[in-house]
């Protein structure tokens, strides 16, 4: 064989290849002549069959250039199929001759496009889910995009995630395409869901264990065997690894520091229902014995034994060990010490020195290290709010020493402005070890603070009332001046306006205003608080207009700790009533109902108010504790030889009196989100001289829901709310000859259980539980504060910035005079929350 031959047959070999090549992706024709390979120029390359993709970018991709040299046969052209191929955007590629002229080539690509997805639906399974599902697949999904196995595969996979994550274990999907009619190559997916039925744990087993299975069962959270209507049971696979973790950390905190799960087996019952079982081997449980101390020298061992308050034979508890050494919530905690006394690189050990059988003793080693100073403080993400109003409720200052307990009343303090969103509050301390400083960055975000009254509402036979109120509580007055500081009013200074009108324009009108000056001076945290309102009632034939303003004057005390401020109010008010005998009517302890006459109130309000709540809107720790007494001269005793007038219009032209008020509220978290907070209310009202006796006014009427917005003629008491009980239905309320009357004494007692549905700043929402207790007086000698008329409720909180407190209340009482064969409505009441949160 000449090397001619030789050349024809490798030619021949090399196009038979070059055309298998080509057929095995299945995307052209043998229409080059292969009997000859030869060089040609590439003339020009046009593009058919691409609607979607760009015809440059697939020249491009496939490297075919106008003017460079290709061999056909040869490996150019497989090479360009290749590369389109694997752009997966295309089910055919062919590479086509157009013509020739001399050695010059002129190529056409022919693609044939993969489906584009114009859009996707669910079937047969219900509506809510639909956003749902559509977050989790449309990650896969992309409309315009390419359709592929994958993209369905992928999308269908996370449709079954999601419902196996809610129990349905054996769900199905299937994926169907539906062409377009109006559009060439596009397809919409159809995801066909069949849920099946919904597979519940049946029962959870434990193998070997002392401790009760029922303790057990109640340990894992989320995964929870069938037992109630409304419980949730099933199998999430990532919920019960850490319900199993769980499961050891109770284990190790009730001395089994060696417990494991050897296995756990899943399987199903005969009915199609989940069966659980773990084989637990709990090991031996472990005591305390010998704990000391080493290396501590500013406390002596004594002292760090009573704060870590582990004893010998105590059960061995790692969870409390690790708990008292650092970060106890209530404090009580070894590095609370030394880090509130500047220790900042204070650091405890704890090392076993032996275990012998079930004992262990341990060492736990000290190492205190210098006392670090604050060098700078910094604060972050006021855009509203000026620095000087964060820094001066700071307890952390530059040149101090440093103290955790320091920093923990600042982030609270921070949080009681109700400027700024208590969850994303960041507090930072970047140590310099070398120079023994640390700084602090506080990082806040602020949220509305300002608050607006906007209402309507029908009152009877006294028309539509209207209000309209304004609340400012970051208020700037020294910047009122500056036009650019104006959003809608100045702001950032922490100042506090408020103004607020009321009217039906016949029958009743109300206006007041109030300014307050948190810091006056703005060296000491002294509040400074001007207000004064006027209220006007036209009730047929009767009227009755009460003018007020008031000073106070409040600030910080340290004893007997700094969480007490003192406040002492001045106020003036003066009441002008005819013909008045409408709502709750002013009587005296004879029972004569004042109806005409001017009446002076004027009075020194002095308050005492301790208040630790960890969050103004929705508290979950701390107290509020507040006592005020308030006071008028003893005109009375000024006078020689004085003799009470019978008539109840000159008796009390100067009112007189000594009025009592002591609040308490307590805040606890229980488990999981529970809160209970428990509410003690008292109030008493006293006279100086018995011949005068008790004020008709400034006294206290309990019942209804606490708003004394429409509730006219109920000005000049205090109005208390008692749920799941009207005004009239408390008997010492009520008189026979002019219905409701306001006593001078109550009390009023309330557990309430709350669940939070958002703890989200701009829109808190809450449901709660309550029972309560409470009753009124006419005198100190019927006083009993164990006769109490009790109910018990439901109800919701939603706390808008703009709107403040709206809710509802639904209370039963079961101390009410109810007819013969009653119905539920005659126990119970309905009560609206509007604005603010009533007494």
């Amino acid at each position: 064989m000449n090397l001619k031959q030789i050349m024809k047959r490798f030619f021949f070999l090399l196009s038979i290849f070059s055309i298998s090549t080509i057929t095995g992706y299945g995307q052209r024709q043998n229409i080059f002549d292969y009997s000859e390979p030869k060089d040609y120029e590439i003339g020009g390359v046009t593009v058919s069959g691409a609607e979607f993709s760009d015809d440059n970018a697939i020249i491009s991709i496939a490297g075919l250039k106008v003017g460079s040299t290709i061999r056909i046969p040869g490996g150019d052209i497989p090479k360009a199929i290749k590369a389109l191929w694997k752009l997966r955007l295309f089910t055919d590629v062919q590479v086509t001759k157009t013509k020739t002229v001399g050695d010059v080539i002129f190529l056409d690509i022919s693609v044939q496009e993969r489906s584009r997805l114009i859009g996707h639906s669910f079937k047969n399974t219900k509506k809510t889910y639909h956003d749902d599902l559509n977050e989790r697949v449309n990650n896969h999904l992309l409309k315009g995009g390419i359709v592929t196995e994958n993209v369905k595969v992928n999308a269908a996979e996370e449709i079954k995630e999601y419902f196996v994550e809610k129990g349905y274990l054996d769900v199905d999907v299937d994926v169907i395409e539906i062409p377009d009619s109006n559009r060439v190559n596009a397809v919409r997916l159809v995801f066909d869901i069949n849920r099946n039925e919904r597979i519940r744990i049946k029962d959870i087993s434990f193998t070997d264990i002392t401790v009760k299975e029922r303790k057990l069962r109640n340990l894992l959270k989320n995964t929870r065997r069938k037992r109630r209507i409304f419980a949730s049971s099933k199998l999430i696979k990532e919920d019960y690894e850490e319900d199993k973790k769980a499961l050891i950390t109770y284990y190790n905190n009730i001395g089994f520091r060696d417990a494991k799960i050897v296995n756990d087996s899943v399987w199903r019952d005969e009915d199609g229902h989940l069966m659980l079982e773990l084989n637990m081997n709990e090991g031996n449980r472990y005591y305390f014995r010998d704990i000391e101390f080493k290396g501590n020298s500013i406390y002596a061992s004594e002292d760090l034994h009573k704060v870590l308050g582990i004893g010998k034979g105590d059960v061995y508890n790692q969870e409390l060990l690790d708990t008292r050494l650092s970060f106890s919530q209530d404090g009580r905690d070894v590095s609370s010490l030394y880090l509130d006394n500047g220790y900042l690189f204070f650091r405890a050990d704890p090392i076993e020195t032996a275990v012998d059988n079930d004992s262990i003793d341990l060492e736990i080693r000290i190492y205190e290290g210098p006392q670090a100073t604050i060098d700078k403080v910094t604060i972050n993400g006021n855009d509203r709010t000026h620095e000087h109003v964060i820094r001066r409720e700071l307890r952390t200052l530059p040149g101090q020493k440093f103290s955790r307990s320091d920093i923990i009343r600042s982030q609270r303090e921070i949080i009681s402005l109700n400027y700024f969103n208590p969850e994303t509050l960041g507090i930072n301390t970047p140590v310099n070890p070398q120079r023994g400083t640390v700084d602090i960055e506080y990082t806040v975000e602020e949220k509305p603070s300002d608050q607006l009254e906007l209402s309507a509402g029908w009152g009877g036979n006294r028309g539509l009332i209207g209000t309209l109120g304004v609340s400012f509580n970051n208020f700037s007055l020294r910047n009122i001046s500056k036009r650019e500081t104006w959003n809608p009013l100045p702001q950032g200074d922490g100042q506090r306006l408020s103004i607020r009108a009321q009217t039906n324009g016949r029958f009743y009108q109300s206006y007041n205003a109030s300014f307050t000056e948190p810091w006056l001076g703005g060296r000491k945290p002294n509040s400074f608080t001007v207000a004064g309102f006027y209220n006007r009632f036209n009730y047929f034939s009767g009227k009755l207009k009460i003018l007020q303003g008031s000073v106070s004057l409040g600030t910080r005390i340290k004893w007997p700790d700094d969480n007490f401020v003192s406040s002492t109010a001045l106020n003036i008010q003066t009441l002008d009533l005819e013909d008045w005998n409408f709502g709750a009517a002013f009587r005296t302890d004879e029972g004569d109902v004042v109806q005409t006459g001017h009446f002076n109130n004027f009075s020194i309000k002095q308050t005492i108010a301790r208040a630790t709540v960890s969050d103004p809107i929705f508290p979950t720790s701390g107290s509020s504790f507040t006592l005020s007494l308030q006071l008028t001269p003893p005109y009375s005793a000024f006078q020689k030889n004085f003799e009470a007038d019978p008539n109840p219009a000159e008796r009390f032209r100067w009112l007189e009196y000594h009025k009592w008020r002591f609040d308490a509220q307590w805040y606890t978290q229980l488990f999981d989100k529970f809160v209970l907070k428990a509410d003690a209310k008292l109030g008493v009202l006293g006279f100086y001289n018995r011949d005068i006796g008790t004020s008709p006014f400034e006294r206290f009427q309990l019942g209804g829901d606490g708003l004394n917005n429409q509730q006219f003629g109920f000005a000049g008491v205090d109005i208390i709310s008692m749920r799941g009980y009207e005004i009239n239905e408390i008997e010492n309320n009520t008189n026979s000859a002019s219905g409701n009357t306001a006593t001078p004494i109550f009390d009023k007692f309330t557990l309430e259980l709350r669940y939070p549905i958002s703890t989200n700043p701009n829109s808190t929402i809450y449901l709660h539980t309550f029972v309560q207790g409470g009753n009124t007086w006419r005198g100190l000698r019927d006083f009993n504060p164990f006769d109490i008329r009790r109910s018990a409720g439901a109800g919701l909180r939603v706390f808008l910035p703009m709107f403040g407190v709206l809710g509802f209340d639904w209370g039963m009482g079961f101390d009410k005079q109810v007819p013969d064969n009653p119905k539920i409505g005659d126990y119970s009441t309905f009560n609206i929350v509007l604005g603010f949160e009533p007494e």
